[in-house]
């Protein structure tokens, strides 16, 4: 009888019941934990993290043994598959420190990632608080639907931390696998270190941030510690050399040029600059003032959007950029954003009032909207409106990167520098442009004073760049060596170029000075026209000889001066 049994054709039914008899590896595992049966792995993701959670005032932070880290690469493989990374983002690093003598040399490797900072400066600059500092974990999250990819945390945190994702439009960093920890398991990449050089620790927020005064530093070469408070611990029984640097120290490399920022901020303060100009105006010479004003607010105002416009391209969600608000209380992005926003409207608002007269007599049915009389009268007070607010832009501008607290983007040399392309680009557009108007013949003198004060901001602000550069070119001991020195290897082309714009911008701009007509008006234009493009070359060279922080990275030669 059973013999007929087995020999009967099985039917879907009795297919399926036999499936929902067998085990799948997931519940076999299932069923090996609730029966105390683990394989001998479990170490890796039980005995390498606190049997307890973190109390108040206390936090998770990544334990690293300098002397049993190998460098095998291991927990960056484990980190990049397990998050499943694209493939040329990394969120931890392999680097190397060395120093010492010949009789006592000294070489470590390092491995890195983010600190989960107590202070994080990646959180506090975010406009739309992409970043999230959990209350119970201490872990530093990226939001990442949140994140409208402005990538202002990749320049504000000083590790090299957050990583710009190009596909996806946003900004990701390490989480420390907070989903495994939740659960009781370690990270991907303490699970895969070998030696076990890499534990995750608890530790007291307020000892962190009593082990980060001014001047201290995790490892030599890493930021100083007082500015976002780093929780890692990294620990070794040998003495680390004074004379350690990190391996990638000598390493010449450029950063990111983020063309978009570079024409918004050249294009913005070059409006700010018309409008200073206009409102000058406003001020000491009424009569010139009301026989230009309709030109200089309408290119002010096109100028102003369009460098308005350009910025959004550096944005990989610009449809997000709304909530840029959010970071009002700590961030300079979002001061920079709400100032411009305000700057926009009475910019809009001078237009409108300075090209009144004509709108109306195109469009008759306009003076019915003159109930308190015709807004060709609110010109002034826009313009000097405008102006204040624009300078303000300006200043948030500078902010944003002062506030990186990187050597290169200092108060002195970004102030003076976003101020100087403001002052210079506003007087050199305002000659250029009044040359070419008609102008009462009194007003023909102040044509040549403006002149004569652009040639001298064009002279002043070229020679306060160059001799500073000189400078730090020279003296290796400068705080501005490393990004003279990137510029005159790797950019020499562009140093040779600025000097070219500059003879040609102050030989042309002498002719508005001496005379008026076509001429002057095409040589006046053509000195704004190099004067603008040599600070679109400053602002180049501004992002890219930056020396960007970061952690020590693996040994990299001098890159030659012919790279």
């Amino acid at each position: 009888m059973s013999l007929i049994e087995e020999t009967e054709p099985r039917t879907l039914i009795d297919e399926l019941l036999a499936e929902q008899q067998q085990l799948t590896a997931v519940e076999r595992f299932s069923r090996k934990h609730a029966q105390d049966a683990l394989p001998a792995q479990s170490r890796y993701y039980r005995e390498l993290i606190p049997l307890s959670k973190p109390m108040m005032g206390e936090q998770y932070a990544f334990g690293v043994d300098l002397d049993i880290c190998t460098g095998c690469k291991a927990c960056v493989s484990a980190c990049h598959s397990l998050n499943g990374l694209d493939d040329d983002e990394i969120w931890r690093n392999i680097g190397l420190v060395h120093g010492g003598t010949v009789e006592e040399p000294y070489q470590q490797t390092v491995t890195t990632a983010c600190h989960h900072c107590v202070d994080p400066a990646c959180l506090l600059g975010c406009p739309v608080r992409a970043y999230e500092k959990d209350a119970d974990t201490g872990i530093v999250r990226h939001l990442d639907d949140q994140c409208i990819g402005c990538q202002y945390c990749v320049l504000k945190c000083p590790y090299d931390v957050p990583k710009y994702s190009k596909k996806r439009g946003i900004v990701r960093k390490c989480d420390m696998c907070h989903g495994r920890l939740s659960v009781g398991e370690a990270p991907a990449c303490v699970q895969a270190c070998p030696s076990g050089a890499i534990t995750i620790r608890i530790v007291s927020k307020w000892e962190a941030v009593a082990s980060s005064p001014e001047g201290s530093h995790l490892l030599p070469g890493a930021f100083d510690s007082s500015y976002t408070k780093p929780t890692t611990v990294f620990t070794t029984r040998r003495s680390i050399p004074a004379n350690a640097r990190p391996g990638d120290e000598r390493a010449l490399r450029l950063e990111h040029a983020h063309w978009p920022l570079i024409g918004m901020l050249v294009l913005t303060q070059l409006a700010a600059g018309i409008y200073l100009a206009a409102a000058g105006l406003a001020i000491w010479n009424v009569p010139l003032f009301e026989a230009v004003k309709a030109p200089l607010a309408l290119a002010a105002f096109l100028i102003l959007n369009l460098g308005l416009g350009v910025s959004v391209l550096h944005l990989g969600r610009p449809l997000g950029a709304w909530r840029a608000f959010l970071g009002l209380r700590t961030s300079w992005m979002s001061r920079e954003i709400f100032a411009f926003s305000f700057f926009a409207a009475p910019a809009a608002g001078f237009a409108v009032a300075s090209l009144w007269d004509f709108l109306a007599g195109s469009f008759p049915k306009l003076h019915s909207l003159e109930i308190f009389g015709s807004p060709a009268h609110l010109a002034a007070p826009f313009a000097i409106a405008t102006a204040v607010l624009g300078l303000a832009g300006v200043f948030c501008s500078a902010m944003i990167y002062v506030d990186t607290r990187r050597a290169f983007w200092s108060p002195e040399l970004t102030f003076t520098k976003f101020f100087g392309t403001t002052f210079l680009l506003g007087a050199a557009g305002v000659v250029a442009l009044l040359c070419w108007l008609t102008v009462p013949v009194p007003a023909l003198s102040l044509v040549a004073v403006l002149a004569t004060v652009a040639t001298l901001m064009r002279a002043a602000l070229f020679g306060w760049e160059f001799t500073g550069f000189q400078q730090a070119l020279q003296d290796s001991t400068h705080l501005q060596h490393r990004p003279a020195l990137l510029a005159w290897k790797l950019q020499q082309p562009l140093v040779y170029a600025r000097i070219a714009l500059f003879a040609g911008a102050i030989g042309l701009g002498l002719a508005p000075i001496m005379k008026s007509g076509p001429i002057a008006a095409a040589c006046a234009t053509l000195a704004f026209l190099l004067t603008f493009a040599s600070q679109i070359i400053e602002r180049f060279s501004f992002f890219t000889t930056v020396v960007a922080p970061r952690m020590p990275g693996p040994l990299v030669p001098e890159t030659p001066a012919h790279a």
